[in-house]
C-alpha cells in the first residue's frame, strides 16, 4: 500500500492519466502491488493460484476463492472507473488538505464520491504512520 501512495504523491495528475489511461492498466498495477510478495488466499492460506475470470484477478487452486485486484484496497467498492479514481487519489495525495467540494469542482465529480475516497485515503495514511512508529 505504501508504494501506491508514493506513486500518487510523486507523479502529477497528467502523469497519472498518461500512465493509467485504461481500466486494465490500473488493475494490472494494483495486482502487482497487492501481490508483490506472492499470492496468499484469504480463505484458506494456499499460495498457488490461477487467473480469475476478471482481468488481474487471482483464483485459489485449492478452495477456488477468487479475489480481484481491487478487493481489500482503497479502491474496494469504488464505483468510479479506476482511471478516474486514480486521478482523484493523485490529487488527494498531492494536496492532503483539499476539500471534497474543491475536488468535486476541479474533477467534475460528485462531492460525496470525493469525500468517500478522501476519507479512505486519510484512514490508510494514518494506519501507515502508526505502523512506522
Amino acid at each position: 500500500m505504501d508504494e501506491i501512495f508514493k506513486i500518487f504523491k510523486d507523479i502529477d495528475l497528467e502523469g497519472i492519466r498518461s500512465m493509467f489511461p485504461r481500466e486494465e492498466d490500473c488493475l494490472k498495477f494494483l495486482a502487482q502491488q497487492k501481490w508483490k510478495d506472492g499470492f496468499v488466499c484469504r480463505k484458506c492460506g494456499h499460495r498457488n493460484y490461477c487467473e480469475g475470470r476478471t482481468p488481474s484477478s487471482r483464483r485459489c487452486t485449492r478452495c477456488k476463492h477468487e479475489e480481484s485486484a481491487k478487493a481489500h484496497t482503497i479502491f474496494h467498492h469504488c464505483r468510479l472507473p479506476l482511471p478516474e479514481a486514480f486521478a482523484l487519489a493523485s490529487v488527494i495525495c498531492r494536496n492532503p488538505g483539499i476539500s471534497s467540494y474543491e475536488l468535486a469542482r476541479n474533477l467534475n465529480l460528485r462531492q460525496m464520491t470525493c469525500w468517500k475516497l478522501r476519507k479512505k485515503i486519510a484512514e490508510c495514511q494514518q494506519l501507515l504512520k502508526k505502523t512506522e512508529l
